[in-house]
């Protein structure tokens, strides 16, 4: 389901992929059953391909990952979190449009 460079994070590898990153990462949190987040799934994918090198943009399955899910209390669907430094810089709940992201990245240090 998700882009060439989008990368999926579960409960096993997300402390590696996501905290000890010496990039910044954007999460997106969602399920399979999710209308919303399907619809963010092409931007997900399209930031992912464009900061490609610059940053980490992954996803989040909350039914496969109900550790990390619980850990950062994700209880509304999409939710986009972004990371910096192993430390959760902003936060995102519901569709937001493509351009919110890139600058949250950017302002990251991540330039497109």
């Amino acid at each position: 389901m998700a882009g060439a460079n989008t990368l999926e994070f579960t409960d096993a590898n997300f402390d590696e992929e996501v905290l000890n990153s010496d990039k910044p990462v954007l999460v997106d949190f969602w399920a399979e059953w999710c209308g919303p987040c399907k619809a963010l799934t092409p931007l997900i994918d399209e930031l992912a391909d464009e900061f490609v090198g610059k940053a980490k943009i992954g996803k989040v399955d909350t039914d496969a990952a109900r550790e990390v899910a619980t850990r950062y209390s994700v209880s509304a669907i999409p939710t986009v979190m972004l990371f910096q430094g192993g430390a959760l810089v902003e936060k995102f709940v519901g569709l937001r449009p493509k351009k919110e992201f890139a600058a949250a990245l950017e302002n990251a240090g991540a330039k497109a």
